[in-house]
């Protein structure tokens, strides 16, 4: 077994990690489109429309079609938040909570 805890518990770190990069790249993406507009050329907002574009799909198949595109990437940062609070529960309530690796004396 590793000494860091995070690859001593990487089955909690990792899912928890891409969460995470796609919650804040939704977040990132929802910025972005305050200065390009959606047709843009811009590599940057390509690269973040391409990663979270599946997340957006799932959100906006459960969304009303009158939700604007823009509170559709609210709701789907919104529900990947919510997911990891519901992975944090599920760990805690089998007893697999991660820990920092430091034993108290």
């Amino acid at each position: 077994m590793s000494s860091n805890p995070v690859i001593a518990q990487w089955w909690f770190h990792l899912p928890n990690f891409v969460l995470a990069a796609l919650m804040y790249t939704m977040l990132g993406r929802f910025v972005l489109n305050f200065f390009f507009p959606p047709e843009s050329t811009n590599y940057i907002l390509r690269a973040f429309v391409r990663l979270t574009e599946p997340v957006v799909r799932a959100v906006r198949f459960v969304t009303p079609l009158a939700v604007p595109h823009m509170v559709v990437l609210l709701f789907a940062a919104t529900w990947l938040l919510a997911a990891r609070v519901a992975l944090l529960i599920f760990f805690a309530s089998i007893g697999m909570m991660p820990t920092t690796g430091v034993t108290p004396q």
